[in-house]
């Protein structure tokens, strides 16, 4: 999708009007019949009123009367997804977009909307031309946006769209050394330093966890580590982001239920797609900030030699995990790449990963499971950024008597609690391998949709990319403002 702006209108374009709460405003240039067709539609709460002049077409887009900036905000977004799709429906190969809202941050939200409503994975449609969407273009008009601000966007919705191909993408072409190629060529794009670490270097930094995962699969893992450390950095210590790489996961011997279980196990790789593209932006914006992303990668089957249920393994710190059920893979996984995260000595560690049903039964599509150590202010960050992104925190407790739930007879601790409180011992779990501050996010909910949610469009839904932007961009905000 191509976003511009331009200084005037052209009069035979298709163009999309915005306004507030539902009030017409002058500038909107009707005729009188027209203008009285509009207020009675918008008087009976229509808020997306079409105007035909058969050359070309006119939107008058507006919401619903909300109560707080974020809510006004998603609407906007929800409200470009709209727009999205009459375009589609009127096959529209571009629009001009007049803003006659209060502030910028709602334009862009509305833009957001309608950029990732138009979302699309058609890669192996063989009618993909007839069925994928016309519009090509958005113009705005006026100087509400600056160039730098429409760069930024343009830069985010472009990570949010490669984030979810990599989650559509079947593990029949995209497995951990093909994921390791991508996010290093990605990586390379964007300026930022990265490795990935092959077999044989994951066994000689003993990641056990990693390792047993990986040993019912024919494909190797990999182990990426992206670095972003530019020269004006903000922050002494990075931020170190993790995040889970299974390209796929039946489940291992503990083999999962095909229908809406294994079906969909190509996204258990959101979280990894989500800080690959996270670090991606971060670094195209040249964001002052020291940021390094790992992932460790593979998948999760039940041939070979696949570790088996009472396996104990050990985690590259030392630490002995008695492997109860082979499907609570993902923490085995985060808890070598947690070990690694100390080496850089990190002011803060942010995972996401697709960890737990437990989580996405108790929050469904709408929130995000977070549970953090002793953190300062910058959980309070994150969950701000959430907020306002509309991908929001739901923090659950951390508390010692969980401890209990997660104790072996055998081993230091088993991978699994009872049948209770599921995404809270996964987090005590993770909690083990960390000695610095740390927020663990399980996305399983929200990372993939069997049916679109307004601009979140069917399959993958890169849940955490425009979280940790806006999260890096007010930490940025934060520390300028500090040392003023």
């Amino acid at each position: 999708m191509i976003l511009k702006k331009a200084n005037t209108e052209t009069i035979h374009q298709n163009r999309c009007f915005l306004i507030k709460e539902g009030a017409v405003d002058s500038q909107i240039p009707v005729k009188e019949e027209e203008l009285n067709y509009l207020i009675d539609k918008l008087n009976k709460e229509q808020r997306l009123v079409e105007i035909n002049r058969y050359s070309s077409k006119m939107l008058i887009v507006g919401i619903p009367i909300t109560v707080g900036i974020n809510a006004t905000l998603e609407a906007w977004r929800r409200q470009g997804n709209e727009v999205a799709q009459w375009a589609k429906k009127e096959k529209l190969q571009s629009i001009e977009v007049h803003s006659l809202l209060d502030n910028s941050e709602q334009l862009i939200a509305f833009a957001e909307g309608v950029v990732l409503g138009s979302y699309q994975f058609l890669k192996y449609q063989t009618k993909a031309e007839k069925l994928r969407t016309s519009l090509q273009e958005i113009c705005f008009i006026g100087d509400q946006l600056t160039e730098k601000q429409m760069g930024h966007l343009s830069i985010l919705t472009e990570a949010v769209c490669t984030a979810r191909d990599m989650v559509n993408e079947p593990v029949i072409s995209l497995n951990a050394e093909k994921f390791g190629a991508i996010l290093h060529q990605l990586s390379t794009e964007a300026g930022i330093q990265a490795e990935v670490l092959g077999k044989e270097q994951i066994e000689a930094l003993g990641m056990g966890g990693l390792l047993a995962v990986n040993k019912g699969s024919i494909d190797p893992p990999s182990f990426i580590v992206m670095e972003w450390k530019p020269v004006n950095a903000v922050n002494s210590k990075p931020i170190v982001l993790v995040g889970k790489g299974v390209v796929f996961d039946t489940g291992g011997l503990s083999l999962k239920p095909t229908a809406k279980s294994m079906d969909f196990m190509k996204s258990d790789m959101a979280g990894a797609a989500a800080v690959a593209t996270a670090i991606h932006v971060a670094a195209k914006n040249q964001l002052p900030l020291h940021i390094v992303a790992l992932v460790p990668a593979t998948d999760n089957r039940p041939g070979g030699n696949a570790v088996t249920p009472g396996d104990v393994i050990t985690i590259s710190n030392g630490s002995t995990v008695e492997v109860l059920n082979t499907d609570a893979e993902g923490r085995l996984i985060l808890a070598d790449a947690l070990c690694y995260a100390k080496k850089y000595d990190p002011m803060l560690v942010i995972d996401l990963a697709t960890l737990t049903g437990s989580a996405a039964m108790t929050l469904g599509i709408h929130g995000i499971a977070a549970m953090h150590n002793e953190c300062g202010n910058l959980f309070d960050l994150l969950k701000d950024a959430g907020e306002r992104v509309n991908e929001r925190l739901v923090e659950l407790p951390l508390w010692e008597e969980y401890d209990e739930m997660i104790k072996s007879n055998i081993a230091d601790m088993k991978n699994i609690g009872g049948g209770e409180a599921g995404a809270i011992t996964a987090g005590k779990f993770l909690q083990r391998f960390v000695d610095y501050p740390w927020i663990h996010l399980d996305i399983a909910g929200p990372s993939f949709l069997h049916a679109a949610d307004h601009y979140r469009t069917i399959g993958g839904t890169a849940t955490g990319v425009r979280l940790l932007s806006d999260f890096f961009n007010s930490l940025v905000l934060q520390t300028n403002s500090e040392t003023v």
